[in-house]
């Protein structure tokens, strides 16, 4: 049994080289402009030259005859087919290496399945031919197929990817921002004084390494110390203490996504202008189906004239239902030191209740004023993480980092 080499099938599909020349030749022809022309133009000349249908003299091609019939052409697909030829012409294609002889165990195993019935081809049948003497079961269409597991996203990177692609739809820039944070971004340029507890080590990380970084231009700073000691031009009489620079130079990971939203008001913002950051968190916490130690943040600003609080809850409310999927939602009255009013957001999960998502208010002026902002700001930092259980229908917010094959393959797509 013979079968054809990969340059055989070449060739039964495109033709013999030699058959390609003549079939191009008219008139005589400079080797130069053949070479454009004819693929494997070597072989074609030797194999042309060798059957007499050209000569070649002065650098051209002058064609004498041409072939009715190639006998190569009709052993190639006789071969492919699984039928005999001459000795002679298969002595003449396996000196060209266009078949070669099947291996004996391939035609073995081809040849116990002849006359039997099987269920599919195998790679022996098909080279030796032999397909023609199997029968083939026939295939039942009712059949459930084997399972298979596309490659695709993961299911909260998909997620994230999709609130993302929301929120520039809307209208929204995205706030970039280091994710080693001074404690003045952190904390100081959001109105947090220095001695509250959220700042303590029990509720935020510090660097070993590094401990400090630097501060930003002198005229923020002076205006942020003035706002933290006596309230600066804002009407407020601040918190009344002694501001101390070296500790708002000390470094953390950033314990929530708002120190961006500082920033980006402090870099001449356009206004009106609406800002958004999914950031990367961090906080001493007990894990548990609703807490991480390292968690996403979606965080937004939106700066313009005419805002009032009616506006920020129509903003949670839109991110709670539209894009959480969330059929109950609630506010309630909370504290922030950067924000008055301000306002917690929680949504109704149908196993677990309701579960808070998030902050949100209408920053103070005692934040604004110093990083060169004179008109209002409304604000909102939500658990992303807690919104793509919703969506997702996990109810344990660490499943949504899990490695488990089953829920990342069965998991449906986002759309």
């Amino acid at each position: 049994m013979y079968e054809l080499t990969e340059e055989g099938w070449k060739y039964l599909r495109e033709g013999l080289p030699e058959k390609n020349l003549i079939e191009t030749l008219e008139a005589p022809l400079p080797i130069r402009e053949a070479q454009g022309k004819i693929e494997n133009l070597a072989v074609a000349l030797q194999w042309a030259k060798k059957k007499g249908w050209i000569t070649i003299k002065d650098g051209k091609i002058t064609p004498l005859k041409k072939p009715e019939t190639i006998p190569e052409e009709e052993a190639l697909k006789k071969i492919s087919q699984g039928e005999e030829v001459s000795s002679d012409i298969l002595s003449l294609l396996l000196s060209r290496k266009l078949v070669r002889k099947v291996r004996e165990d391939i035609y073995k195993k081809a040849k116990k399945l002849s006359g039997k019935e099987v269920t599919h081809l195998t790679e022996e049948l098909i080279k030796t031919g032999l397909w023609r003497e199997v029968s083939f079961k026939p295939y039942n269409v009712e059949v459930p197929g084997k399972k298979i597991y596309p490659g695709k996203r993961q299911p909260y990177l998909q997620f994230v990817a999709k609130i993302k692609r929301k929120l520039v739809e809307l209208g929204f820039k995205e706030m970039v921002g280091p994710l080693i944070e001074t404690e003045f971004w952190n904390f100081d340029a959001l109105y947090q004084p220095q001695d509250h507890p959220a700042r303590d080590w029990t509720s935020t990380y510090q660097l070993k390494y590094p401990k400090i970084g630097k501060l930003p231009r002198e005229e923020i700073v002076e205006q942020v110390k003035a706002c933290h000691e006596d309230g600066w031009i804002t009407g407020s009489k601040g918190w009344r203490y002694k501001w101390d620079p070296r500790k708002a130079m000390r470094l953390l990971p950033r314990a929530h996504g708002t120190c961006l939203s500082a920033r980006t008001l402090a870099s001449n913002p356009e206004i009106p202008g609406k800002y958004f950051a999914i950031a990367r968190c961090y906080r001493p916490d007990v894990l548990d189906a609703t807490h991480l130690i390292e968690f996403n943040q979606a965080e937004g600003i939106v700066i313009d004239e005419s805002l009032n609080l009616k506006n920020l809850l129509g903003i949670l409310e839109i991110f709670a239902k539209e894009i959480a999927g969330a059929e109950k939602v609630k506010f309630f009255p909370d504290y922030y030191p950067f924000t008055e009013p301000s306002v917690q957001l929680s949504a109704y999960h149908p196993e677990m209740g309701w579960i808070e998502f998030g902050g949100s208010g209408i920053f103070r002026e005692e934040l604004t004023k110093p990083l060169g902002i004179d008109v209002p700001v409304i604000a909102w930092g939500i658990g992303i993480d807690r919104l793509a259980m919703f969506k997702l229908g996990v109810d344990d917010i660490r499943y949504l980092f899990s490695h488990d094959l089953r829920w990342l393959r069965e998991t449906k797509m986002v759309l």
